[in-house]
């Protein structure tokens, strides 16, 4: 396993593939490092690095929740890229791990060869917000992985029809840690406090002028036939802003795509010759 101090001192675990073209995956809101395993048996000659945020799987819960913030974290991602001495890499931004990449955008644009998106963009839609907020923080009821597997098929079918019991297995391998009690999340249930109060004070940020920073990198983004997330004039939008911006649209997948549909390795590949 391998760790990485920041400066405010939290551990974050990364695994680091270490050859190829460097690609810095960052994972959705309440994921971890794990959330690529579906994409990594379809890729070859690339360097995937995966971290998990602060609060998330095997890296330090953060005493103040209120560090849960893009910006804090797409901090840790430019001292994780210090720490392994890489100057630029192309960013697979899964959700939050997409806003995040908008950030950096922002902030840190030199560090930046390619972005990809992964069902995410500068509006985030509300129905979707208001999903997050359903289960965020709130800790399982299924008490063995067969059971989440039946629960997640069952609330994920209307945007994922078809996928198979066996799939939502392993996702639930993902998400949630066995224990003798029964199942338990894989982060820090306080994110729910950090973002309800984030949500009360509000925020000025400015998404679009993120997403604008990316304009002269190359940039792709994918997008979930039935997202609840990224909806369609948004993507349109996108392309209003960035012109030369790759896009693809994933059948049968809501928020996310899992990354390894034809489509969703398709883009990847596109905007990596773009690089």
């Amino acid at each position: 396993m391998a760790f990485f101090t920041t400066s405010d001192n939290r551990n974050i675990y990364f695994e680091d593939t270490e050859t190829g073209v460097p690609v810095l995956c960052l994972a959705g809101l309440t994921r971890n490092s794990r959330d690529f395993s579906f994409l990594t048996p379809h890729v070859t000659g690339l360097r995937l690095i995966t971290m998990d945020y602060r609060g998330r799987g095997k890296s330090d819960y953060d005493p103040d929740y209120l560090n849960y913030n893009v910006l804090r974290e797409s901090q840790d991602a430019i001292e994780l890229l210090d720490h392994l001495g890489l100057d630029r890499v192309v960013v697979l931004g899964t959700s939050r791990g997409g806003l995040i990449a908008m950030a950096l955008a922002g902030s840190h644009p030199e560090r930046l060869s390619g972005v990809i998106l992964n069902d995410v963009g500068p509006v985030v839609e509300p129905a979707g917000i208001a999903k997050i907020m359903d289960y965020v923080g709130k800790q399982p009821v299924s008490k063995t992985y067969d059971d989440a597997a039946k629960a997640l098929q069952h609330l994920m079918e209307p945007q994922f029809p078809g996928v198979t019991l066996d799939r939502w297995r392993q996702q639930a391998e993902i998400q949630y840690d066995q224990t003798a009690e029964g199942l338990t999340l894989r982060y820090d249930p306080a994110l729910r406090t950090s973002l309800l109060e984030q949500a009360a004070v509000g925020s000025a940020t400015d998404l679009w002028a993120f997403f604008e920073a990316l304009r002269d990198i190359p940039t792709g983004a994918i997008r979930g036939e039935n997202s609840d997330i990224l909806g369609k004039e948004t993507l349109i939008e996108m392309h209003n802003r960035h012109p030369g911006l790759m896009s693809a649209e994933v059948p049968d997948r809501g928020h996310v795509p899992f990354l390894d549909e034809p489509q969703s390795l398709d883009l990847i590949r596109k905007v990596l010759d773009a690089v």
